[in-house]
C-alpha cells in the first residue's frame, strides 16, 4: 500500500519527450539528450549530450507562437541528425567501404568544385524535397477540390474538402510504409519510446516489465501534433477568401508559421493537462498512433530506458510543467 502511494506521489507530467530511430532511440529532456543504439554485435550505443547550456530560454523560447515554429524547426533538424547517426552505427563492413569510396567522390567534387558549388547542389536537393512534400499536403488537395466546382461556392465547404484530403493522404501514407519490415520495426521502437516516458510519468522503476505495462499512446506525440496541424489548417484556411487553388496554396504557405504555433500550443496543453478538453484534443491524434506506434519486444524497450535515464534531471521538479 506505502509503495502505491510513493508511486502516487513520484507519478508526473513529464517534459521529456522522443523520437523513434533506425534500431534505436531518441530522447530530450529539460538539461540533457540522449540517444541509444543496438548495434549489429547486440551491444547498446548511448551518446549524450547538454541542452540550453545551463543559459535561460531567449524571449522566442517562450513567446507563444513563435515558440512552436521554434520547436518544430530545430526538432527537424536534430531529428534528422541523429536519424543519420542511428542508419551509420547499423553499416556493415561492407557498407563502410562503399561509404569511403562515397567520400572518396566527395574529395573529388571538392577538388573540381568550390566549396560554395556543392553547398548550393545539396541546397538544391533539400528544397526538391521541401517542394514535394509541399506539393503533395498543400497544392495537391486544394488542386484537386478546384476541379470540383460545387466545393469551391463555400469557402468553408473548400477548406474543409481540402483539410480531408489532406488527412486522407497522411493516414494513407502511414499505414502503406507501415507494412514495410525496417519502417514497423521503427513504429515498434516509437511504441517503446511512448511506453517508457508513460512509466516514468507513472513514477514506476525502469524495467522492461514495468514498462510493458504501459500504454503506447501518448498525447505529446508527433502524430498528434501532425493531425492538429492538418485541422487547424482547416479552421486557418475558412479565413481565406481566395478559391482559386494557386492563390489558396500561396496563403496556405503564408499562414504555416501561425498554424504550426497553434498546433504546438495545443499539443502542449493536451500534454499537461487531464482535463476533458484536453482529452478531446488529444482523441483523434492518440487514435492515429495505432498506426504509427506498434508493441515493441523486450530488446526495444531496453534502448528506450537506457535513452530515457540520461535525461532525467536530478530535480524532478524542473521536469513538471
Amino acid at each position: 500500500m506505502s509503495e502505491q502511494k510513493n508511486n502516487s506521489q513520484n507519478s508526473h507530467k513529464s517534459k521529456i519527450g522522443g523520437q523513434a530511430l533506425i534500431e534505436g532511440v531518441m530522447m530530450k529532456g529539460v538539461y540533457k539528450g540522449a540517444m541509444a543504439c543496438r548495434l549489429p554485435d547486440g551491444t547498446i550505443d548511448v551518446e549524450t549530450w547538454d541542452l540550453n547550456n545551463g543559459k535561460q530560454k531567449p524571449w522566442y523560447k517562450k513567446m507563444p507562437l513563435v515558440r512552436g515554429v521554434y520547436s518544430f524547426i530545430f526538432s527537424m533538424i536534430d531529428g534528422y541528425k541523429c536519424l543519420m547517426k542511428s542508419a551509420e552505427k547499423q553499416m556493415t563492413e561492407e557498407e563502410l567501404e562503399e561509404q569511403e569510396e562515397a567520400s572518396k567522390f566527395e574529395e573529388f567534387l571538392e577538388k573540381h568544385f568550390t566549396e560554395k558549388t556543392v553547398q548550393a547542389i545539396m541546397a538544391v536537393g533539400m528544397v526538391l524535397g521541401m517542394l514535394v512534400a509541399m506539393a503533395l499536403f498543400l497544392f495537391l488537395p486544394k488542386w484537386l477540390v478546384g476541379l470540383i466546382k460545387p466545393l469551391t461556392a463555400n469557402r468553408m465547404l473548400q477548406s474543409f474538402s481540402e483539410g480531408i484530403i489532406k488527412i486522407i493522404v497522411f493516414v494513407g501514407y502511414m499505414a502503406i510504409t507501415g507494412t514495410m519490415k525496417d519502417i514497423r520495426r521503427t513504429y515498434e521502437y516509437h511504441g517503446a519510446e511512448h511506453k517508457t516516458i508513460a512509466c516514468f510519468e507513472a513514477g514506476l522503476p525502469l524495467t522492461v516489465e514495468n514498462v510493458k505495462k504501459q500504454v503506447r499512446l501518448h498525447p505529446r506525440c508527433g502524430t498528434s501534433f501532425i493531425f492538429l496541424t492538418l485541422f487547424i489548417s482547416i479552421l486557418v484556411m475558412c479565413l481565406v477568401p481566395f478559391t482559386i487553388p494557386w492563390q489558396r496554396f500561396l496563403c496556405s504557405l503564408c499562414l504555416l508559421p501561425i498554424t504550426v504555433g497553434c498546433s504546438f500550443e495545443c499539443i502542449q496543453f493536451a500534454g499537461r493537462s487531464n482535463g476533458m478538453l484536453a482529452k478531446i484534443v488529444s482523441y483523434p491524434g492518440l487514435q492515429l498512433q495505432r498506426i504509427t506506434t506498434k508493441e515493441p519486444d523486450n530488446s526495444q524497450i531496453e534502448i528506450a530506458i537506457e535513452a530515457l535515464k540520461p535525461c532525467i534531471p536530478e530535480n524532478l521538479e524542473d521536469d513538471k510543467w
